[in-house]
């Protein structure tokens, strides 16, 4: 059997799945991200976790692909700048080790742009050509579908809604101030919760809680987010969205806020921001990952 791999390498986890040319899960494994062991770590990790799934099935692989938390180089497939999460992680040549490691073409996309080309080809925007794909995740990442193809731009950095300012005065991962990240992302909703109340939950912990508190904090993240939802719509007059990550399974405490601040000031195009969970969960990135080995061998 021929199959390609789709790998998502994040903070917490590593993903890794096989698939068939039509991107049918044929075998999958979760193993532990050694972020803080460096680039080799994290790259050893998926590569044992591949060579695992293709021993159980005993598949041919053709190609990986692997999305990758950080800003990359995707032609060079390097990674570019990481948060400090990620110990050695920046500068670090991806696909040159799957490829010297497995023998096959490797190609590396940033990790949100994977879930973006997942979710357009297999999930809630299939057949859509132009969109902006959300995670809410430890931060906040974006990425930008357009006239059917994915936009990095000129530095790769395309769609980093995350990081865009704006949104007060509070400390962001990166170093800057007031970015969308720093309350809308699962860190700063744990964050703002502690601040109110000085219990240490994380933002699942929060989401359940589902007090006054919880629920605050989370209206304030959805009023964020939309916020940057409109100026997105209004620089380049997209107006569909797909959001994920481990905060949007909070999509009840989420949406409500989203809907209220969208409709306060609709785009200037007159068309509403359309804004859908993603339906991939946590396969979408892996799934986005195989889908460009999949277009760039013509499988």
């Amino acid at each position: 059997m021929k199959a390609v791999a789709g790998v998502d390498i994040g903070g917490t986890s590593t993903q890794v799945a096989l698939f068939t040319a039509d991107l049918t899960v044929v075998e999958r494994l979760e193993v532990p991200t050694p972020a803080a062991a460096g680039g080799g770590a994290m790259v050893g990790a998926a590569l044992d976790a591949v060579r695992l799934l293709l021993h159980r099935t005993d598949a041919r692989l053709l190609g990986v692909g692997v999305g990758a938390a950080g800003v990359v180089d995707a032609p060079a497939g390097r990674i570019l700048v990481a948060s400090d999460s990620f110990r050695d992680w920046a500068g670090f040549a991806v696909t040159a080790a799957f490829e010297e490691a497995l023998g096959v073409p490797a190609f590396l996309d940033n990790d949100v742009n994977a879930f973006l080309r997942g979710e357009a080809t297999a999930g809630a925007v299939a057949g859509e050509p132009d969109v902006l794909g959300m995670t809410l995740g430890t931060g906040v990442g974006g990425a930008l579908l357009l006239d059917g193809a994915l936009y990095g731009g000129p530095h790769g950095a395309a769609g980093e809604i995350g990081h865009i300012p704006g949104f007060g005065d509070l400390p962001c991962t990166c170093g800057a101030r007031g970015h969308l990240e720093t309350l809308a992302s699962g860190r700063a909703i744990a964050a703002r919760y502690g601040e109110r109340t000085g219990r240490e939950l994380d933002a699942r912990e929060v989401a359940e809680a589902a007090d006054p508190d919880a629920l605050a904090v989370y209206e304030d993240a959805g009023a964020a987010v939309a916020r940057a939802l409109l100026v997105t719509a209004g620089l380049l007059d997209v107006t569909t969205v797909v959001i994920g990550g481990g905060v949007s399974r909070a999509w009840t405490l989420l949406e409500p806020s989203i809907l209220r601040t969208l409709a306060t000031e609709p785009p200037v195009s007159g068309h509403p921001v359309r804004v859908v969970p993603a339906l991939l969960g946590g396969d979408a990135v892996a799934v986005g990952a195989a889908a460009r080995v999949r277009a760039e061998l013509g499988v």
